[in-house]
């Protein structure tokens, strides 16, 4: 079953709507991702994540933060965790839970 979050990045006002749908055997998930932000929607799909994989491997060595390195110039981007945090909905590896970050 397909998972979709939507993050809403902050003071640039951007909102990114991910989409994260298991293949068959739930080992791999294609990724969708719309956005108003150019950077985000340069590349649209992430194909053939491997899902135990991407949850758990350092963030040099995600296809998600590689595919975020290649198209975003802002390192604060909520929108690659917010991948990941799909990513692990739609293979049953975790909990939905909002996730926020919050200013005293």
């Amino acid at each position: 079953m397909s998972e979709t979050a939507i993050v809403k990045a902050g003071v640039c006002g951007k909102t990114t709507r991910i989409t994260a749908t298991p293949s068959d055997d739930m080992m791999s998930v294609t990724v969708r991702i719309e956005s108003d932000c150019p950077m985000v929607s340069k590349v649209p799909i992430i194909e053939n994540i491997a899902c135990y994989e991407e949850v758990g491997t350092p963030f040099n060595e995600s296809k998600v933060y590689e595919w975020a390195s290649q198209n975003i110039r802002h390192t604060a981007c909520p929108v690659p965790c917010g991948v990941v945090k799909c990513i692990e909905a739609a293979a049953g590896l975790g909990l939905k839970k909002p996730v926020s970050i919050e200013w005293e």
